[in-house]
This record gives C-alpha cells, structure tokens and sequence, in this order.
C-alpha cells in the first residue's frame, strides 16, 4: 500500500517554516535591561483574564501559569505567561 506524501510533506514544511521562524527571532533578540517596576506589575498579575475600563480607555489582562513535569520524578518546569494591553482612542482636532 502506498503511502500518501504530499500532506505528509505539507505538513513537514509548515511546521518547518514555523520552526525557521522562531529559530531566526530567538538568534536575532538581543538582550536588554528589564524594569523592576514592570517585572513586579507582572508578578502582582491574579490569574486568568479580565477586562475592565476607565474613562477614555479600555484595560485587559490576562494570567496562565502551570507547572510542567516530565514523568514523575522527571525534571520540571514553570510556565508564567503574562499579559497587559491597553486601548485608548482620542479625538483629535
């Protein structure tokens, strides 16, 4: 029975073209000086997501975080996604 190759490679180039992408952002981010005051907003965030607002202005944020173990006594790892956005339209003259 033959096998069918061209979604088979479909698929091996998506995922290749979203794996050459992540590779050259990773090599091409430069390091750079985080703000105290920003990294303890972050930290201060509750988990989930919410949407409120304020006069001339609509706020979101949202918190996932998980802990991740490979296997039982396997190594682990702490995944804190962290986020902030903020919508502000003006009239202008």
């Amino acid at each position: 029975m033959a096998l069918p190759f061209a979604p088979i490679a479909g698929a091996i180039l998506r995922y290749g073209a979203v794996a050459a992408l992540a590779y050259a952002a990773a090599r091409r981010a430069r390091p750079r000086r985080l703000d105290p005051a920003t990294e303890d907003a972050l930290d201060q965030m509750p988990e989930g997501a919410a949407v409120g607002h304020a006069p001339g202005q609509l706020n979101g944020t949202a918190r996932w975080r998980r802990n991740i173990r490979l296997g039982p006594q396997g190594p682990g790892m702490e995944i804190d996604l962290t986020a902030l956005a903020r919508l502000r339209i003006r009239k202008t003259a």
